[in-house]
């Protein structure tokens, strides 16, 4: 939904010499207002529109972006861009327009990063989704059903939750997604979600429904797939082979180690790493290469590019036992 104001009508006063009053005065902000103001201010010039051409059904998407270097790299969504076969182009809130490429896309954290055909763009600060708190102020800037530039404020509603990623064979759970009941539409998708200090916390990517927004959060995990994108423009990501999810541990296992919970194995698939290894379903995951595994977001976080045919060694529990796998992950088939 738009929102409308009217900047230019008629001012009128009870005291023809009286100064009109500052629209951003103190008096005419509340502190809630003033900071949305701010964040709009700050962050503003570094989110654009973006348009997708797409050749094979002659249909033009849209999206947002964040400038994330000066030198012209974009942040958004990788279903912004998916399929895109034909030019795409941003717009700036300052009125510049300039053509963009995909340098690298990854469809299991929905996340895109483009490159400018222009330079000399003013990069948001991204910040850190790990310090969020349920109930914090966030403002969200995106291109909304083609009104670019629209800002909506609300508040973290949860933290945690998991949005479905990729296609086909290759999906995974995209893990930590921040949950916001400030206004998302069609076209915010890529767009900037950001703290009361205007840092990027967050990529705005799903609309599940009327005050409940997704978005992929910023931390250390899509900062190093950002970074892979820029250099290598794709992501490498090792593959085990397991479906699984997270159990309690048995008392005397939680006062041993420390801890709760740990990874049930419920399916091995034949010829995998993990059939490799001779991991069985009802094994308990507790450590992989010598770091605690207490739920499935940990066990994602550790299959990467650095894992692929490396021997990793395995700790878990079977029958009471604990067991040591040797595992060598494979790299994973993401087409």
């Amino acid at each position: 939904m738009a929102a409308v104001s009217f900047l230019d009508g008629p001012h009128l006063a009870s005291d023809a010499g009286e100064a009109k009053p500052d629209p951003l005065g103190d008096e005419a902000l509340d502190a809630y207002s003033r900071v949305v103001v701010d964040v709009a201010r700050r962050l503003g010039p570094s989110v654009a529109s973006v348009r997708v051409g797409r050749r094979r059904d002659r249909s033009e998407g849209a999206g947002s972006a964040v400038v994330i270097a000066p030198d012209g790299y974009l942040l958004t969504s990788a279903h912004v861009v998916d399929g895109a076969e034909k030019a795409l182009s941003a717009r700036l809130a300052d009125g510049r327009e300039f053509g963009l490429a995909v340098a690298g896309a990854d469809r299991l954290s929905d996340l895109a990063v483009l490159r400018a055909e222009s330079g000399d763009l003013e990069a948001a600060q991204l910040g850190d989704a790990n310090r969020l708190v349920v109930g914090q102020m966030v403002v969200a800037i995106g291109n909304p059903l083609g009104f670019s530039g629209s800002v909506t404020a609300g508040v973290v509603s949860a933290l945690g939750r998991s949005l479905p990623a990729g296609q086909g064979s290759a999906r995974r759970v995209v893990d930590d997604v921040i949950q916001t009941d400030a206004a998302l539409n069609p076209g915010n998708s890529g767009g900037a979600l950001a703290d009361s200090r205007g840092r990027v916390v967050g990529v705005n990517t799903a609309v599940a429904g009327v005050g409940l927004g997704l978005a992929v959060p910023i931390n250390a995990t899509t900062r190093a797939i950002v970074a892979a994108l820029i250099s290598d423009g794709r992501v490498r990501r090792a593959y085990v082979g397991i479906a699984g999810g997270p159990r309690p541990l048995p008392p005397r296992l939680r006062a041993e180690l420390g801890r709760q919970a740990a990874v049930e194995v419920a399916e091995v698939l034949s010829g995998s790493p993990a059939d490799r290894a001779g991991m069985r379903a009802e094994d308990l995951i507790i450590d992989v290469d010598g770091r605690a595994v207490a739920d499935v977001g940990d066990l994602q976080s550790l299959r990467v590019a650095a894992l692929i045919g490396r021997e990793v060694p395995v700790q878990v529990v079977r029958a009471g036992r604990r067991l040591t796998l040797l595992l060598v992950p494979d790299e994973l088939n993401t087409e």
